[in-house]
């Protein structure tokens, strides 16, 4: 066999691509949040313009952060996980070119259409039937390039990694394009075929498998890749991995009515889901604790490399949320939470605590690979980064639990005659300083993004060009 035949070229320059727009995404959407918790200290920032607006810039702040930085982040790992664990060149050819081009043009298709008020109006799904379409064509090229990858693998095995990909890709498909079924009435106006309870029913299936599968399936099969790979040592428990993911996926799916306690959903769905909600801890925590013990022999390590820091606090998060959100679960504790600040609490513990800092170490591996140079710029720009965002996540995190629990005690207080104790208004001057407590700790959070991209630029720079085939010998390990 000739050397050039003995040679796979894993296909890097898509990798490259949605790995820089992770960054630029994050920044873009990340800044967008600052603007609307300011906006919520500092209501007079909206200028009197409507798509300047908290109703119109709040949807586009979570479709940037999840969708555009979560999602390229996704991509990015997931095409250069399924080539090395694989030892096969992506798929499809082109198709891996059309899923970045497709997915940038969705983005800036939400960011146009997001402020000039074109929505459906539900969570996580407000853009409009166009762009729905346009979301499942790449989506569907994107299962080709992923799956067909894997068909043409060249070992037998298929890393666990691979699995938790694949039930993301898969499943977040399926809830695309149930709760999109709409009937157009214009390039800009559509109609749900679903109504009432039912709509509100889709809608939280698919919204609670959104966090579920797009912002835990995902990553997870992130965290099982790159941490054994930083750390330099394997997956604690393999056997664990497996049980982990085959128990996630059949739990999960039945989670989200606890979104919709005491509602018109009947009480059986509202108690199915907080049942569920109950045992999904248990599969959450035994991934967690397999990731964290993975640094088992390695913990002295924490105290050089500021990436494993990322992502054990990452993982923590993790562990962190999955305890909370079956907790908010229970009707007793849901009467108390729901509508407060606690819940968006809960939201950016998860966000920006276990989404945003397993693709922060992610990238930090990554641009070093995809760049050819031996490591980021700069290690100590990496820990000051860390300790931003860890201090930023945590003041924003602790004021909207404080102050939701704060708001709910207040809501449901009554007098000997059966009368409020406190009006709306009241409430809402209570957990003003609350909101300034939040937009410091966002500004941490971004002014860390900021420095990740200098650092970023500087580790470019220095680097060689790389070119857009990569080759890597066949034999070569993962």
């Amino acid at each position: 066999m000739s050397t050039a035949a003995a040679v796979e070229r894993y296909n890097d320059k898509v990798v490259r691509q949605f790995a820089v727009m992770t960054l630029v995404w994050g920044i873009v959407g990340m800044l967008v949040g600052v603007l609307i918790a300011a906006q919520l200290y500092w209501p007079s920032l909206n200028f009197d313009i409507p798509w300047l607006s908290y109703g119109r810039l709040r949807p586009l702040h979570t479709n940037a952060v999840i969708f555009a930085f979560g999602g390229s982040a996704l991509f990015a790992t997931s095409y250069w996980v399924v080539q090395r664990t694989c030892h096969a060149r992506l798929f499809g050819g082109p198709l891996a070119a059309f899923t970045f081009w497709g997915w940038q043009a969705v983005i800036v298709l939400a960011a146009i259409t997001l402020p000039l008020g074109l929505t459906q109006g539900k969570e996580y799904a407000e853009l409009e039937w166009p762009i729905d379409i346009l979301i499942t064509l790449v989506w569907v090229a994107y299962a080709v390039v992923f799956f067909g990858t894997i068909m043409r693998r060249r070992i037998k095995h298929i890393y666990v990694a691979n699995w938790f990909y694949g039930a993301f890709i898969i499943t977040v498909a399926i809830l695309h394009i149930f709760n999109n079924i709409w009937i157009p009435a214009g390039l800009g106006k559509s109609y749900p075929v679903y109504s009432g309870a039912v709509d509100a029913m889709v809608q939280w299936w698919y919204g609670h498998n959104a966090v579920g599968f797009f912002l835990t399936a995902g990553f997870l099969g992130m965290m099982y890749y790159f941490v054994p790979k930083q750390v330099g040592r394997p997956v604690y428990s393999y056997r664990l991995s497996i049980v982990h993911f085959w128990a996630l996926i059949a739990i999960y799916m039945w989670a989200g009515p606890h979104h919709l306690q005491y509602t018109a959903l009947p009480d059986w769905a509202q108690s199915l889901g907080m049942v569920f909600s109950l045992i999904l801890l248990a599969p959450s925590w035994g991934g967690g604790i397999n990731g964290i013990m993975t640094l088992s022999g390695a913990w002295y390590k924490l105290r050089t490399d500021p990436i494993i820091k990322f992502m054990v606090v990452a993982i923590s998060f993790y562990m962190m949320s999955t305890f909370e959100g079956p907790m908010m679960s229970i009707k007793t504790v849901n009467a108390l939470s729901h509508y407060t600040d606690w819940t968006i609490g809960h939201v950016h513990s998860g966000a920006l605590g276990w989404v945003a800092m397993i693709s922060i170490g992610a990238m930090y591996m990554l641009y070093p690979w995809v760049f050819g140079t031996k490591a980021m710029y700069s290690t100590k720009l990496i820990d000051v980064h860390f300790w931003m965002h860890t201090i930023g996540v945590l003041l924003y995190a602790a004021s909207m639990w404080i102050a939701g629990v704060m708001q709910g005690l207040m809501w449901r207080a009554t007098n000997e005659d059966g009368t409020l104790t406190y009006t709306f208004v009241e409430s809402l001057v209570a957990t003003y300083p609350y909101y300034l407590v939040r937009l410091l700790g966002g500004l941490l959070v971004i002014a860390g993004m900021f420095l990740m991209a200098w650092n970023t630029w500087k580790t470019w720079t220095l680097s060689r060009r790389v070119p857009d085939e990569v080759p890597v010998p066949m034999a070569a390990n993962a």
